[in-house]
């Protein structure tokens, strides 16, 4: 009979190209996967990987073991979600992958109450930016995801991956102390238009908002510098390299070289939602994870 363990390896190489990047996407060491492996390729007595230069690649009959048992470690993953379920208990290893503001301001106090209520509940937490997080859990390799969206800025949920809202966050046009904005109460984008921006990489769905926040003013933000992380553009702000937009969420205490001016026509609201796979609704763990956090949203708005 066919290890689903094992089977679950193959994916997971099949997924990172190497053994080596399976086991640590797994949390085993390379030996455990090629052993499992090789079990797999005893069991069914097909050859189920081939060299491809320092990689490798599943052969035709890894490729067809690993899409045609696809839907038997789903239904595994929603048998033991039953389980559980039925046993009520919290308990467990989930991994969580949350993009950075969330981890600061969202997850790190809630895994923290949540080690406390539940000792038998392990989570084990990644930094990823959010479509990055969908695409782990829709593949199996974490289990739960924290994304953002901002405003009208698609995020792409697969079909078979459950999106629950667990807070919305509004971010700030950050200005020098001595701005010309710094004593408004509101700014729109068109108060804006002649100003440096400090904003995150191409790509990013930040970057995207920043952008659609111009549609209407007949031009685009004018980019003087890049940084991924918001901190870094709360001390290029308070440097006088140009303006931010910095989401609450997360945000540290503003020192007394910036203000924080609202913004407004749009306001730029971003919605937190928590992605699972939906053979794992039934988790106990799970449910226990999204409520928090649901909590947690709700005590940051109020």
């Amino acid at each position: 009979m066919i290890d689903m363990s094992a089977l679950s390896s193959l994916r997971a190489v099949d997924l990172h190209g190497s053994v080596v990047g399976a086991a640590d996407a797994l949390g085993f060491t390379p030996s455990a996967v090629s052993q499992q492996v090789k079990r797999l390729e005893r069991q069914t007595g097909v050859d189920l990987l081939e060299r491809v230069g320092r990689g490798v690649v599943l052969t035709d009959h890894g490729r067809r073991l690993v899409d045609d048992g696809a839907h038997l470690l789903t239904a595994l993953e929603e048998l033991e979600s039953g389980l559980r379920r039925d046993t009520g208990r919290v308990a467990g290893r989930l991994r969580v992958a949350a993009f950075s503001t969330a981890m600061r301001g969202l997850v790190a106090p809630v895994v923290r109450d949540l080690h406390d209520r539940h000792p038998d509940l392990t989570l084990a937490l990644t930094e990823h930016e959010p479509w990055d997080a969908v695409d782990l859990v829709a593949s199996g390799q974490h289990d739960l995801g924290v994304v953002h969206s901002w405003g009208d800025v698609p995020l792409d949920i697969p079909a078979h991956v459950v999106a629950v809202t667990v807070a919305r966050d509004v971010a700030d046009v950050i200005v020098p102390r001595g701005h010309q904005l710094a004593g408004r109460t509101r700014v729109s984008p068109r108060d804006l238009v002649d100003e440096d921006w400090v904003a995150t990489p191409k790509g990013t769905i930040c970057r995207e908002w920043l952008t659609r926040m111009y549609d209407g003013t007949g031009r685009t933000p004018r980019i003087a510098h890049v940084a991924l992380e918001f901190d870094s553009h709360l001390a290029l702000v308070a440097a006088g390299l140009g303006i931010a937009l910095v989401p609450r969420l997360g945000r540290r205490p503003l020192s007394d070289e910036v203000v924080a001016v609202a913004a407004h026509r749009p306001v730029p609201t971003r919605q937190i939602t928590v992605v699972h796979r939906s053979s794992m609704r039934d988790s106990p763990a799970v449910v226990a994870v999204v409520d928090a956090m649901r909590a947690r949203g709700r005590a940051l708005a109020g």
